[in-house]
C-alpha cells in the first residue's frame, strides 16, 4: 500500500503538523544535495514550473538550490496546494469540527475483530488514546497514525519543502496563492464513504511496520530527482485501491490541470509546488495536462 503511505504520510503532515511560517535557515553541508524533479510549461508569455515537495524532512538536505531556487527566484507568484494558517489551533478546529462521528457508532466497532487488534496496538505503539479515537470517524484516527511516528524517525515538519518556498516567498514580497483551501483538503478524507474511510485506516495501519524503509526510500527518489521510480512504487496500491486513488490523488490531479490549463492565459512566471506523488505514475498532473494539449517539459539540472 505504498501509494496509500505517502497520501496518508504526506497529506497528513502537511494538515496535522502546522508550525507557522518559518525562519530562513543556512544551507546544510553540500555533502547531502538533492537535485528534486522539475518541469516548465511554457507558451509565449507565460512560464509555469511545476515542483514536487515532500512536506516533512529530516535536518541536512540542500535541495533549494540550482535550478529549483532559480526557477523560484524567477518567479512572480508561487502556489502550492494549501496556506497552512499561522495559528495551528485553526486547523485544528476545522479538523474536529468534521472528525466527530455523528452515527453513534465507535470506531473500534466499524473492525472486523483481527483488524481492531492490530489498530488497538498501533494506536497503543505511538502513544495514541483509543477511547478518545472511538467517538471520530476511520479517516482522522488513519491520518495521526499517519503522522505519530514522523517525529521519532527524525523527520520535521518545519523543513517541509512548502514552509520554505512559503517563508522565502514572503520574505521577497512574492505572491502566494493555493490550489485548495485547508477545508476542501480536510474534506477529502472526511466525505469518503465510510468503507473507503475504514480501508484508508487500515491501510495505514497495515504499512506502519514498513512505514521507515518505504517512506524512507519514496524521499530518496525524490532526492535523486527520479518520479520514474516513485511512480513505480506507487502504482501497484493505484490498482488496489481505485476508488481512494481517485479521491485522494487523481481527480485532484485533473482540477489542478484545470488551473492550470486555465493560468496560462494569464502572463507571467508562476511556481507551482505541489507534493511530489502528484507528479509521478499513472494519472500525474503531467499525464492529466498531456491530455489537455499541454506538455509539460523536465528542466534537468
Amino acid at each position: 500500500m505504498k501509494m496509500l503511505a505517502y497520501l496518508a504520510h504526506g497529506l497528513a503532515a502537511a494538515l496535522l503538523l502546522t508550525s507557522g511560517p518559518v525562519a530562513a535557515r543556512p544551507a546544510p553541508p553540500a555533502a547531502n544535495v538533492a537535485t528534486p524533479a522539475l518541469w516548465r510549461v511554457q507558451d509565449a508569455d507565460t512560464t509555469l514550473y511545476l515542483f514536487g515537495t515532500v512536506h516533512v524532512m529530516k535536518p541536512g538536505v540542500d535541495w533549494f538550490r540550482g535550478g529549483v531556487k532559480a526557477a523560484f527566484d524567477g518567479s512572480d507568484e508561487l502556489v502550492l496546494e494549501i496556506i497552512e494558517p499561522d495559528d495551528p489551533n485553526v486547523m485544528g478546529g476545522v479538523m474536529m469540527s468534521r472528525a466527530m462521528a455523528q452515527d453513534g457508532v465507535a470506531l473500534s466497532d466499524r473492525l472486523t475483530p483481527e483488524a481492531r487488534e492490530k489498530y488497538r496496538a498501533a494506536m497503543a505503539a505511538n502513544g495514541l488514546p483509543v477511547p478518545a479515537f472511538d467517538r471520530m470517524n476511520p479517516w482522522m484516527a488513519g491520518m495521526a497514525l499517519a503522522v505519530a511516528p514522523l517525529a521519532k524517525m527524525g523527520y520535521q515538519a518545519d523543513l517541509g519543502a512548502e514552509k520554505i518556498l512559503r517563508s522565502a516567498a514572503v520574505k521577497a514580497g512574492k505572491r502566494v496563492e493555493a490550489l485548495e483551501t485547508v477545508e476542501q483538503q480536510i474534506d477529502f478524507f472526511a466525505t469518503l464513504p465510510m468503507e473507503q474511510q475504514v480501508a484508508f485506516l487500515n491501510a495505514t495501519v497495515d504499512g506502519l511496520p514498513e512505514m521507515e524503509t518505504e517512506f524512507a526510500a519514496l524521499l530518496r527518489h525524490w532526492h535523486a530527482g527520479d518520479p520514474e521510480k516513485l511512480g513505480k512504487s506507487m502504482n501497484g496500491s493505484l490498482e488496489a485501491t481505485p476508488e481512494l486513488a481517485q479521491v485522494l490523488l487523481i481527480g485532484r490531479n485533473a482540477s489542478w490541470a484545470q488551473w492550470i490549463k486555465a493560468r496560462m492565459a494569464t502572463p507571467g512566471t508562476i511556481f507551482v509546488a505541489v507534493g511530489a506523488g502528484h507528479l509521478a505514475g499513472k494519472g500525474s498532473v503531467q499525464d492529466q495536462l498531456k491530455t489537455l494539449g499541454i506538455k509539460a517539459r523536465r528542466i534537468k539540472e
